[in-house]
């Protein structure tokens, strides 16, 4: 009987390590699926900070677009794009004090957002707003580009 009872019941030290070892192969999947998101992030980071590709008539009728279905919808802004602050040469502190010339921060896609406004919307009246959207640990994360037309 004896010998039963150690085949259906295991020590209490051999299952403290069958659950540590399940714990690391945990831990070990979480590391993995950590790196691969990071990794995935990077990627996207590394994309968004490149030119987008497109022309500049591709440009004014994808902003066309979005700022038509927005009136349609009863908006008088839209937020147009959210990129993480790594995108800026200062990480959004410029975009966060307000200081004159915080559109010089700006790399791919944001800076071409900026200067299609720049081009194209300003002069017809348009307004444009890039601002921080959350501040994850107390320090300036994502930022919004916001197309205004409303008063």
């Amino acid at each position: 009987m004896p010998a039963k009872i150690d085949d259906l019941l295991p020590t209490a030290r051999e299952i403290q390590k069958q659950a540590a070892l399940q714990e690391a192969e945990r831990a070990e999947q979480d590391a993995r699926r950590a790196a691969a998101a990071e990794s995935e992030k990077r990627k996207l980071i590394e994309k968004l900070s490149k030119p987008s590709g497109l022309t500049e008539d591709e440009k004014v009728k994808l902003a066309s677009t979005v700022i038509q279905r927005a009136v349609r919808n009863g908006l008088t802004e839209v937020q147009v794009y959210r990129f993480p602050n790594t995108l800026c040469t200062d990480n959004g502190r410029a975009i966060n004090q307000q200081e004159p010339g915080w559109e010089k921060t700006l790399t791919g896609i944001a800076q071409e957002i900026f200067q299609l406004w720049s081009d194209y919307l300003k002069p017809r009246g348009y307004r444009i707003r890039y601002q921080i959207v959350d501040f994850p640990g107390g320090v300036p994360g994502d930022i919004s580009i916001v197309i205004a037309w409303g008063e």
